[in-house]
């Protein structure tokens, strides 16, 4: 993945908030988990399909050489489809 495209990704999930929320993707319905540890240097987002048998789960680490993805157990390019594309539902008020 070229260091652009990773940029995106990054500020794409830097973008959603470090909460549990809903939202979609090309019309599918998901619960998504964004959890930030050591200081948000690391990332890690879980979200399953609502209805459906879809998940979605990766690690995200901010290093001094760059970023690095580590999706788990699923192709980098669906993990990359879903931050870039996921809609999350309007944010309750602890989401933010």
């Amino acid at each position: 993945m070229s260091r652009a495209a990773l940029a995106d990704v990054v500020a794409a999930l830097d973008a959603l908030p470090a909460c549990t929320m809903t939202g979609q993707i090309r019309g599918r319905r998901y619960i998504a988990t964004k959890t930030l540890f050591n200081e948000g240097r690391s990332v890690k987002l879980v979200a399953e399909e609502l209805g459906g048998a879809d998940t979605i789960s990766f690690n995200l680490y901010k290093l001094a050489g760059g970023p690095r993805l580590y999706p788990c157990e699923m192709p980098a390019e669906k993990t990359i489809r879903f931050v870039l594309h996921f809609e999350p539902d309007p944010l309750p008020p602890d989401c933010q």
